[in-house]
């Protein structure tokens, strides 16, 4: 993990979307491994999924050029989460390597408009900068406010993606998909 200026990737109004540093761990830890931030995503993490979950993120960006990136805030520099793209590796082969966005905000950052800046930065990012031909987000009917964001995008429910991912319970399947192409992203700017 390197400690540079030159690990921003993406720069909104509010915001930096940058790779990951080492001194992000414990701060992420602290405030996004919770009850209630968790609450979607299968629960808290012990320290040994949360550091695997880690270097999965290290490897997508290793891989790819692009992960899920720490979000954080310009105006104080507090850590607010993440947010970015990577390739689909659910179990679900219709989508296998495609772009996925994703994001996961601590709970005092819900509801200030930061998710959606920053989404829509990197979803930019995705159309332009990688050329996807279109983007996913993966998400469970109970999660209302990450759908909800999802359609606030210009996302759409496909229901012919949904799948059931063995990885969790009944009371987190099916997982459900939304898609954008880009002409569909592009249209809405």
């Amino acid at each position: 993990m390197a400690e540079q200026a030159t690990d921003i990737i993406l720069d909104t109004e509010r915001l930096i979307l940058r790779r990951w540093r080492e001194s992000d761990i414990e701060p992420f830890r602290e405030h996004l491994n919770t009850r209630n931030v968790m609450r979607w995503l299968g629960g808290v993490q012990s320290r040994e999924k949360f550091d695997a979950a880690i270097k999965r993120l290290e490897g997508y960006d290793r891989a790819f050029g692009h992960t899920f990136w720490i979000v954080e805030r310009k105006s104080d520099g507090e850590i607010l989460g993440f947010c970015g793209l990577k390739r689909v590796n659910a179990p679900q082969p219709k989508l296998t390597g495609a772009h996925e966005i994703g994001w996961r905000l601590r709970e005092d950052a819900w509801g200030k408009g930061y998710a959606k800046e920053a989404a829509s930065a990197c979803m930019d990012a995705a159309f332009k900068r990688w050329n996807a031909p279109y983007v996913v987000a993966l998400t469970v009917a109970g999660n209302e406010p990450s759908w909800g964001l999802m359609r606030r995008l210009g996302m759409v429910h496909c229901p012919e993606l949904d799948f059931h991912d063995p990885s969790y319970g009944e009371d987190l399947n099916p997982t459900i998909v939304y898609k954008i192409t880009a002409d569909e992203w592009n249209a809405r700017i």
